[in-house]
């Protein structure tokens, strides 16, 4: 008879062979390149992860794009700025198309290049040498030069601020040239030359007369420009009534230090700009952002404000799927998660941590599927209990808290498979570095466990979301399998198709094909 221990099932063979390791040094899949690139396009800010230094992410990027053709390069610029809301990696990408189809260069970069900080991006990261040439040769010249003629001057006088390379390097380097005497006058201006004050731009000329005199109102001009600058209660009142949404959620707690929320009046307002639903979409915020601002305001705060940002967090996460059947959420709450989110940048890392992703993630879906079930995991699942009727601010706290251990992917899964438990959709939010599950064998533990509970629900689907810029994954993309990536709320789009049906095989990879390589977007 044959050995009942070798041969006890089919489904062990019918795992598919890990091909990988790794960064934790354990088994795994390796992506293809359209989905590597794709994944470390939308996470990827060359910060040191947990496991991963900025030179191996930027070597990762450059051997994907390497691999795909010109025309997915393209689109994967497009799609990492359009729906990723990412800043680095999409300048990098043309960067690398500057060598690769200048064509393709041509058409994208105004919708990609659409600020001053990303013209300036693309500058410094072509110029560095890391995608094969230091010049920026004459087309990516021409472009550069192209979207300076055409910057309004509001536009210009934003990209001012910041350095390495700043606005004025960026001018010498691309000579644009003045259409009229005002713009004649920014640019020597900008550059150190002697010019006639009469010639500047309005809003420029008002800046440099309040600068001096500190009459009148408070000039609109970029909000950096007049924080270098002593300024009292009256002038910080002026910037707050006229800051941008994104700057008002950055800075309340200095509104609050200077005074300004003492005025109901001004307070009633700023609470009206936080919650407006059109201002939050234009913003392209990441709701963990909105979690942050939340967090980071005191009992001082004024209610009307901190209920503003949870109104705000309920537009941003709008679009989290209400799915039919039930819904396992298991965020990864291992040691590794404690990463910041956009990565360890000396003097720059970003106070969020992948865990607080995580978190907020499953209590979103929690929110929307109240009979969904949470499962925090690191070595193993860790026992808490969520009320699906606080808040998702109130549950993303809570599970933000655990922290630690070793990350086991197999856990959750194992755990429902004990408990006989047949869930329709399995969600999970991990950096996908998954080393402490049960060696078995051919394939990885999670994908062993996911196997056993197909037997149960053959119609059951699983959603792997990463937040870090890695090119492994511990469940292969197939059509019950999707593998996606980053911190935005198209996340929850990608999702909610596959949850209706979609297929998983290739699916974020299909998304970003079908990008428009002509769409115009609304910028704030």
């Amino acid at each position: 008879m044959a050995n009942k221990n070798l041969f006890q099932t089919l489904r062990g063979a019918l795992i598919p062979q890990a091909t990988t390791r790794n960064d934790a040094g354990a088994v795994a899949y390796e992506l293809s390149p359209r989905a590597a690139l794709a994944r470390m396009a939308v996470t990827g800010c060359f910060g040191r992860t947990y496991y991963a230094s900025p030179e191996l992410q930027l070597e990762r990027v450059l051997e994907a794009a390497r691999q795909v053709d010109a025309d997915f390069l393209a689109r994967t610029a497009l799609y990492a700025r359009r729906r990723g809301y990412m800043k680095d990696m999409p300048a990098l990408l043309c960067a690398v198309l500057a060598t690769r189809d200048l064509d393709r260069l041509t058409e994208i970069f105004p919708q990609v290049i659409d600020n001053g900080k990303m013209l300036r991006n693309f500058v410094q990261i072509l110029r560095s040498g890391v995608t094969g040439r230091k010049s920026l040769g004459s087309a990516p010249k021409r472009l550069v030069r192209q979207w300076l003629e055409r910057a309004t001057e509001r536009q210009l006088l934003d990209a001012s601020v910041g350095n390495n390379p700043s606005l004025a390097d960026v001018v010498r380097m691309v000579h644009p040239r003045p259409a009229d005497a005002t713009r004649e006058a920014f640019y020597a201006c900008l550059l150190g030359k002697p010019y006639q004050t009469e010639s500047l731009p309005q809003a420029l000329q008002r800046f440099e007369n309040w600068k001096a005199t500190r009459e009148g109102d408070v000039p609109d001009v970029p909000y950096q420009m007049l924080t270098a600058l002593e300024l009292g209660r009256r002038e910080w009142t002026a910037i707050a009534v006229t800051a941008s949404w994104q700057t008002t959620r950055m800075n309340l707690n200095t509104f609050l230090r200077h005074k300004v929320l003492e005025d109901s009046h001004v307070t009633r307002f700023l609470a009206a700009r936080l919650a407006d639903p059109e201002k939050i979409r234009r913003s392209r915020v990441f709701p963990y952002q909105l979690m942050i601002a939340y967090l980071n305001t005191g009992k001082d705060m004024p209610k009307i404000l901190r209920e503003a940002l949870q109104d705000a967090m309920e537009v941003a996460l709008d679009n989290v799927p209400a799915v039919e059947g039930r819904v396992v959420v298991c965020p990864d709450v291992s040691g590794s998660m404690s990463s910041p989110a956009t990565g360890y940048r000396k003097g720059a890392s970003s106070a969020v941590r992948c865990i607080d992703v995580a978190a907020l993630v499953a209590a979103a879906f929690l929110r929307k599927n109240r009979s969904a079930e949470v499962l925090p995991f690191e070595c193993d699942v860790v026992d808490l209990r969520l009320n699906p009727r606080d808040s998702v601010m109130t549950n993303a706290t809570k599970l933000a808290r655990i922290g630690g251990g070793g990350t086991n992917c197999s856990a959750p899964l194992a755990k429902l498979n004990a408990a006989k438990s047949a869930p329709d959709l399995v969600i999970y939010v991990s950096d996908n570095e998954s080393w402490a599950d049960p060696n078995r064998g051919r394939g990885t533990g999670m994908m062993h466990e996911w196997e056993k509970l197909k037997t149960r629900n053959p119609k059951a689907r699983l959603v792997c979301i990463d937040l870090v810029p890695n090119t492994t994954t511990q469940a292969p993309d197939r059509k019950d399998i999707l593998n996606v990536a980053g911190f935005s709320d198209t996340v929850f789009d990608l999702i909610a198709a596959f949850a209706a049906g979609e297929d998983g095989s290739d699916h974020w990879v299909r998304e970003i094909n079908s990008q428009p390589l002509t769409e115009r977007m609304n910028i704030a």
